[in-house]
């Protein structure tokens, strides 16, 4: 069973390195001190599981595993308060609150070992999101490189297939989302979803036109102008108090 850590206190590497000398069947292939780190090895080794921190600079782990097509099973290592990570306790993954005994982690390993075929990483990833931690920015691929987008820096986003295309300024990129996910998750930082297919900063909005039948349009500050429907203009209404 590979197994790599992800943490970027060498002090908490060491004791889940140490921990896990138990586990004959274990192969440690990698230890890592940020997420950057921690993707690359995660394609370059494919493990079957891994122990990941939350709290690490540059990106968190909550954000690290988003950048993952195929992310392994995951048991978190956190100083996080054990109320802010109930939502994992569902979906059959385990955490580790700083600072674990051997005995709790023997509990995690048990755990992964009789449920890790049923762990959704896909529902960890949904729930992580929708974080505070992790909503006044939004990271993506660009490339082979990886772009951390404040909120603040959006200028509306837009429907794109299986994903969003985030129009910023400093260019466009996607994301592997679904709108209604952003909707949610950016409506406390000015957003409103003016359009099926858009969501706009409205701090941006110079003004708003009649467009056709019961339909308008906005205009940007940037230039950029985006159709509005019928309950996106009342949604908008509401919002700027028109």
């Amino acid at each position: 069973m590979k197994v790599i850590i992800i943490d970027d206190e060498p002090l908490a590497r060491g004791i889940v390195k140490e921990y896990l000398q138990s586990y004959s069947e274990t192969d440690l292939v990698a230890e890592c001190g940020d997420g950057f780190e921690g993707i690359k090895s995660i394609q370059q080794y494919q493990p079957d599981l891994i122990f990941l921190d939350i709290q690490m600079p540059k990106i968190n782990g909550f954000e690290m595993l988003e950048l993952i097509e195929k992310p392994p099973a995951v048991i978190f290592t956190t100083a996080f308060d054990e109320f802010a990570i109930k939502a994992f306790e569902s979906n059959a993954v385990d955490y580790l609150l700083k600072p674990f005994s051997k005995e709790r982690f023997d509990k995690a390993i048990q755990k992964y070992l009789q449920h890790s075929n049923s762990t959704s990483m896909q529902q960890v990833i949904e729930a992580a999101a929708s974080s505070p931690l992790q909503q006044n920015r939004i990271v993506v691929k660009d490339g082979n490189k990886i772009k951390i987008i404040p909120v603040n820096k959006i200028h509306y986003l837009e429907a794109a297939d299986d994903y969003v295309k985030i129009v910023t300024v400093d260019g466009s990129f996607l994301k592997k989302r679904t709108m209604n996910f952003f909707e949610q998750s950016l409506s406390a930082y000015h957003f409103v979803r003016v359009h099926r297919s858009y969501i706009v900063n409205t701090q941006l909005i110079t003004r708003i036109d009649a467009y056709e039948k019961e339909s308008h349009s906005v205009l940007l500050s940037t230039g950029e102008k985006l159709p509005v429907s019928k309950a996106g203009y009342l949604k908008l209404k509401e919002v700027l108090g028109i």
